[in-house]
């Protein structure tokens, strides 16, 4: 294997696919597995015993699969053991999370609590952009549904941002357009932000 044939570290998500994810495994009714064995063996019930499938998901060999099935390997490198946590907990109990993202995305929406940098346009507006700490406010099931769609399709961080940006200013800044209608935020520089359904 070349340097060039290596596998590649998987991507970091951003703040917001991780603050989803996070929101989301909130609602496990049983913890997902733990030890790397176990995590080899739920992928593999469901990639029907291909370990060549899940060797390359995973970015490493298909005898590396083999033995942490065998439990002969039992303790990952960083990498390696970044991935099978993200992806075990993206495919854990997925009937309980669609059930989750579904209640948000029709009937109750969601809750996010953020610390970021609001940049606002509007026009006669006083109030300059700048660093807003602790907003915690609802998202309606209308952006809910939105921003799930948008994270299901593969969106990025900053392909989120926007719709993220819309629901706060509807909800905590405008008040579901009772006031300052012609708000607008940008939503940049996220230092915290957590979700739930």
């Amino acid at each position: 294997m070349t340097i060039n044939d290596s596998p590649q570290p998987a991507p970091r998500r951003g703040k917001v696919l991780e603050a989803l994810a996070r929101a989301e495994r909130k609602v496990f009714t049983r913890p997902a597995p733990k030890s790397a064995k176990a995590q080899v063996k739920s992928f593999l019930t469901r990639a029907k015993g291909s370990t060549q499938a899940l060797a390359e998901r995973l970015g490493v060999s298909r005898r590396t699969v083999e033995r942490y099935r065998a439990g002969k390997l039992t303790t990952p490198q960083k990498r390696l053991q970044a991935a099978l946590v993200q992806e075990t907990e993206s495919e854990w109990q997925p009937q309980v999370r669609a059930q989750a993202r579904h209640q948000a995305a029709t009937s109750s929406g969601m809750m996010v609590d953020v610390t970021a940098y609001f940049g606002f346009t509007c026009t006669g507006s006083s109030d300059d952009g700048h660093e807003r700490r602790s907003i915690t406010t609802a998202i309606s099931p209308t952006y809910a549904k939105q921003i799930l769609e948008l994270q299901e399709a593969g969106a990025t961080d900053e392909d989120l941002h926007p719709i993220v940006a819309e629901a706060i200013t509807e909800s905590s800044f405008t008040e579901w357009g009772t006031r300052a209608v012609c708000l607008r935020a940008d939503f940049t520089h996220v230092l915290e932000i957590w979700f739930r359904f």
